[in-house]
């Protein structure tokens, strides 16, 4: 570009314009040597400005030969591969269906072993019949041996103070048809009241299985167990030992159950002779402590405990 500048110094053309120079007073009827001076003095300023640049610059330099061909300036905003597309961006979309497809099927699962339990559920309270009006003396035994004639007997649950005339069971049995059959023992004497039998509106709450008997003896066990709820919190295990045995009999096995959560304490008390359960159950209602406790009979065995490994 300079060479072209010098070249043109010499030259007679005329298209070059005398403004050049803007500090240059306007000319005033020049003849043609002035011309021909004015033009090479606009020229030489001309090569000495271009004379000053760096051709190296990056401004003359080609994109297609500078290091980085991207033509984005420093500023540009950073595309990632997720917006731009690539191997990348197609397994994070992988990796995100895979998420969601687990996801779908873990709340189709969720919600299908909901369906199921409900419908266990609903099966369960119509097979089940609500019995108030049972007096303190039946046990569940009794009760259950009564609607035996209705149909096979799942389970029998007696609830509420054996001392209260309101107490309650709950009956289920092993068909609907056997539930419907044994609301016509509404009126049935037994005891000193009749009973009154109506479609139950809950399921009767399974014990643990894992607690239940898992042998004859352990039947034999149970027979001879009590469980006694609403313990005074400040009572001891020597405590409640201590009322037993003195009303009831030899107490073989005692555990005393409970927590700072709650304000009262359970216990399974197992006796020697199963005829001091059978005493026990009537000291329902008695104090211990500063409260009165319930006594029912025991569905679980108190088994030894099992001395942790170390």
């Amino acid at each position: 570009m300079v060479a072209v500048a010098e070249t043109a110094i010499g030259s007679n053309d005329r298209q070059f314009p005398h403004q050049l120079d803007p500090s240059s007073s306007p000319p005033r009827s020049p003849s043609s040597s002035d011309c021909n001076s004015d033009f090479q003095r606009d020229v030489r300023k001309l090569v000495d400005l271009l004379s000053k640049l760096n051709p190296s610059a990056k401004e003359f330099v080609p994109l297609s030969k500078s290091k980085s061909s991207s033509p984005l300036s420093a500023n540009a905003p950073a595309f990632d591969m997720i917006s731009t597309g690539g191997e990348d961006s197609d397994n994070q979309k992988q990796s995100g269906a895979d998420s969601r497809r687990k996801r779908n099927v873990y709340n189709q699962g969720k919600r299908r072993a909901e369906g199921v339990l409900k419908c266990q559920r609903d099966d369960s309270i119509r097979r089940t019949v609500y019995v108030s009006d049972i007096d303190m003396h039946v046990t569940e035994e009794q009760l259950a041996a009564l609607f035996t004639c209705c149909g096979q007997v799942v389970d029998c649950r007696v609830c509420g103070d054996p001392h209260s005339f309101l107490r309650f069971a709950f009956v289920e049995f092993a068909d609907e048809h056997s539930a419907r059959t044994a609301l016509n023992l509404s009126g049935t004497m037994i005891g000193y009241y009749p009973l009154r039998v109506l479609p139950s509106k809950t399921a009767i709450l399974p014990v643990n299985p894992t607690f239940l008997p898992r042998s004859e003896d352990e039947r034999e066990m149970c027979s001879r167990t009590i469980y006694c709820t609403n313990i005074d919190k400040k009572v001891t295990q020597t405590d409640v030992r201590a009322f037993f045995e003195a009303c009831c009999g030899e107490v073989s096995r005692l555990r005393l159950l409970g927590d700072h959560a709650h304000s009262t304490r359970i216990a399974f008390v197992e006796f020697v002779q199963a005829d001091s359960a059978t005493v026990a159950l009537s000291r329902s209602g008695m104090r211990l402590g500063d409260l009165p406790i319930r006594v029912s009979p025991s569905k679980t065995p108190v088994r030894p405990r099992v001395p942790r490994q170390r």
